[in-house]
């Protein structure tokens, strides 16, 4: 099996060590500090492994449920702790497709699947989502790309890279759809959590047995560097079949990642860090979206949750953008929408806190789009 890097980790590796200045595409909150959580650390932590379970800790495993409203209807022993969001997703796809399987997907989208489908030899089905709808999942033309080989359907949701929510009724009409032929249906919930418009929707580890959902406290809670995500599934076939693949991967996961997630999830932490995220998120996406609405050159729509979204850029190549922008005199980051299979867009980001320099960020990009 051979990898390709897909295009948005070719940015991220061709623009490391660029030292931008300012940020406008931040994916994360601002992340807390390790002081944060010293007062609930055991100095006399073993660094080994966490010496409860291979399915990570008890504790950590309830927070998931708790988090994700799934306690009623699943077990600790249905979630798998992972190294972040991203392999939880490899686990599932990797021990569920086999070449000449359909997978679908969603554009935009998390562009991994699709790499891992090329990769594998398996028919990959694009489903378009509607700008013009507000960048809506066309279930019908979901239901048309998927048949009898269909193995997989993966989305995110909130959407990502354009921060649509799907409501529970279109859950439940994708669960249909992927039920009528025995598809697995996996959904990426990292951005959860941060609703600006609506509820959290059910998560789909709930709503059917083929179902899975995975996540991660990277992004509402600002924890990438612990690379602690999760899987939610009630087969417990497909729960230990991961385990062992992740044996022969990353093995166990880290105990200092397990740990404080757990710590990080507790109600009261979580609430509190939560409240904080979502006050700075909004506060900074409304001073996005007037500045988008002030730019002749610039559309979007305005995302439902999440930190980021697509701005369309009219007449000019996201790409060019991109780079003209992280380089001097600008030196702001942003991602090119071509990493989500969005040429003519650039994705816009309100994460990262103090340390982005938005504002800078902000006025740097209206001086080349003055100057283009």
């Amino acid at each position: 099996m051979k990898v390709k890097i897909h295009t948005l980790f070719q940015y991220l590796l061709d623009t490391t060590e660029t030292d931008p200045e300012a940020f406008v595409g931040f994916s994360l909150s601002e992340s807390p500090r390790l002081g944060e959580f010293m007062d609930a650390l055991d100095p006399a932590l073993p660094l080994d492994w966490n010496q409860k379970s291979f399915r990570g800790l008890p504790a950590l495993r309830r927070h998931v449920l708790d988090r994700a409203g799934l306690s009623d209807v699943c077990k600790p022993d249905d979630v798998l702790i992972t190294a972040g969001a991203a392999e939880a997703n490899y686990l599932a796809f990797m021990q569920l497709v086999q070449p000449g399987d359909e997978v679908v997907m969603e554009r935009p989208g998390w562009p991994q699947v699709g790499v891992l489908a090329e990769a594998v030899g398996a028919t990959l089905k694009v489903v378009d989502r509607e700008e013009c709808a507000g960048w809506l999942l066309p279930l019908d033309k979901v239901e048309a790309a998927v048949t009898e080989r269909t193995r997989l359907i993966f989305l995110t949701n909130p959407n990502n890279p354009t921060g649509r929510l799907m409501t529970q009724i279109e859950l439940e009409r994708l669960v249909q759809i992927a039920d009528h032929v025995g598809a697995w249906l996996v959904v990426d919930e990292v951005y959860a959590g941060l609703e600006w418009d609506g509820s959290r929707a059910p998560s789909v580890a709930g709503l059917y047995p083929r179902g899975i959902t995975t996540g991660s406290v990277s992004k509402a809670l600002g924890l990438q560097g612990l690379r602690t995500g999760w899987m939610v599934c009630r087969d417990s076939d497909l729960i230990w079949d991961a385990i062992i693949l992740r044996e022969n991967s990353s093995e166990i996961m880290n105990i200092l990642g397990e740990v404080i997630a757990e710590i990080a999830l507790r109600p009261k932490r979580y609430n509190q860090a939560l409240k904080t995220a979502r006050a700075a998120g909004i506060k900074t996406l409304e001073r996005l979206d007037r500045y988008v609405a002030d730019q002749p050159c610039l559309d979007w729509v305005k995302p439902q949750a999440g930190l980021i979204g697509l701005a369309r850029l009219d007449g000019i190549d996201g790409d060019v953008f991109a780079k003209r922008l992280l380089a001097d005199p600008y030196r702001t980051f942003l991602l090119p929408g071509s990493s989500y299979g969005m040429q003519n867009h650039i994705r816009l980001g309100v994460g990262g806190g103090a340390a982005a320099n938005f504002d800078l960020g902000l006025e740097r990009m209206s001086e080349l789009l003055a100057n283009w």
